[in-house]
């Protein structure tokens, strides 16, 4: 029912599974849908085929009542794909009961405010029915959170009547400086953060409570151990994570070395990345130009670790070059282009293309061209070169050659 509203897919697409049971793809492949612990209706996969058995977890918070799944009791796992979001010894956390117990504390310390808590459009539902339960409560909710929440079937706490409860559940987003200090001026008014991440507290009323929908350090080294796979792959990108469970992997060789993926479903992923990576480079053209509060703001765990791990980048190389002859009144047009927009969209070779289709936006002078940049324009295609100055071009690769036949 969640998935027909939005993001709206189409029912045509939507084909419901039972959780527990075991359900033949075509006539290979064999997928059963096991409860992840996460937020309501979230699972994980298990697929067993020629390629051998692999788990995927998705975002799951492991409990030890998963040791008791038939399907994964002493089955061989050859590659698990693991939920590595808090995945570092010194990102600890406690139980989701221990930290609705904290919140709730924080709340009794307030007796006279009311309280705002800030949740995703999805997950934390049961932390709202514990606290409306233990303070005998309604939540209030906007419209379409309470058609959500009856969809999911949960106990009757919730309401969209103003002031018929004190607690009240707000997009996560809400939860700024600003807002409390409004809240404020109208009635006394805590705020509640349930999250795992470090945050920075921008309000003495904002209280963290390290309530998380996933796994704990400690629960994933418990998971690891327990279910010994012959190779851990971590899901969330950037987290390296696999060295921290070499010592509970399983010596068994695992089924095949490589999945083998058909070439059309090959193509058809690389259409569907570079097209995401245009609408994110989009995205991150509009965000610039339009500034909103940003609520919450996370603070990298990199912070909170002994020792953070460290990434090289590729330098692109910024040139601010211009000529008269290419602006206006109105401002240069020399980044603003459209053979501009349409290099930056590419998004096709990150580092030393990046760097030449930056080079390649800017047109190009005599007076401004310094000694020895023959090398980065040539790394630019021949086409968009020609376009600033076949006679540029020329001289640019005479320069090169000469220089080259001189060392």
């Amino acid at each position: 029912a969640l998935t027909a509203r939005p993001p709206q897919v189409p029912t045509r697409w939507i084909r419901p599974l039972e959780v527990g049971q075991s359900h033949v793809l075509g006539e290979e492949v064999t997928v059963t849908l096991l409860d992840s612990n996460h937020c309501p209706g979230s699972v994980m996969f298990l697929f067993e085929g020629a390629f051998g058995t692999i788990l995927y977890t998705g975002d799951f918070r492991y409990t030890s009542a998963m040791q008791g799944e038939p399907a994964l009791r002493g089955r061989h796992i050859d590659r698990l794909y693991l939920d590595n979001t808090h995945c570092h010894p010194h990102r600890a956390l406690p139980s989701r009961q221990c930290a609705t117990r904290q919140a709730a504390q924080v709340i009794r310390t307030h007796p006279r405010h009311h309280v705002v808590i800030g949740v995703y459009s999805l997950g934390k539902e049961t932390l709202l029915v514990d606290l409306a339960v233990e303070f005998s409560t309604w939540v209030v909710v906007s419209p379409w959170r309470l058609e959500q929440m009856r969809l999911l079937e949960l106990p009757d706490v919730f309401t969209t009547e103003e002031g018929a409860g004190w607690i009240r559940a707000v997009d996560v987003t809400e939860i700024r400086w600003d807002t409390l200090v409004s809240w404020n001026t109208l009635h006394p008014t805590i705020a509640i953060l349930p999250t795992g991440r470090p945050v920075k507290v921008t309000h003495p009323n904002i209280h963290p409570v390290p309530y998380s929908d996933h796994s704990s350090f400690s629960e994933l080294c418990e998971f690891v151990k327990w279910l010994k796979p012959c190779s851990v792959i971590p899901i969330v990108r950037g987290g390296m994570c696999q060295a921290y469970f070499q010592k509970y992997l399983s010596s068994a060789p695992q089924a095949l070395s490589d999945l083998k993926i058909p070439k059309p479903v090959q193509e058809s992923v690389q259409q569907q990345s570079k097209r995401k990576g245009q609408e994110t480079m989009c995205l991150l053209k509009r965000a610039a130009q339009h500034s909103v509060p940003r609520g919450v703001v996370y603070e990298s765990p990199e912070k909170h670790t002994e020792k953070s791990e460290e990434f090289t980048g590729v330098k692109v190389l910024q040139q601010n070059y211009c000529e008269s002859a290419f602006c206006s009144k109105e401002g240069c047009t020399c980044y603003m282009g459209k053979e501009k927009g349409k290099e930056e969209l590419s998004g096709e070779q990150p580092g030393v293309a990046r760097a030449a289709s930056t080079v390649s936006q800017v047109p190009v002078s005599n007076e401004h061209f310094p000694t020895g940049f023959a090398e980065q324009y040539l790394l630019t295609p021949l086409n968009v070169l020609k376009q600033n100055s076949s006679q540029k071009f020329d001289e640019l690769v005479e320069d090169f050659f000469r220089r080259g036949e001189a060392s």
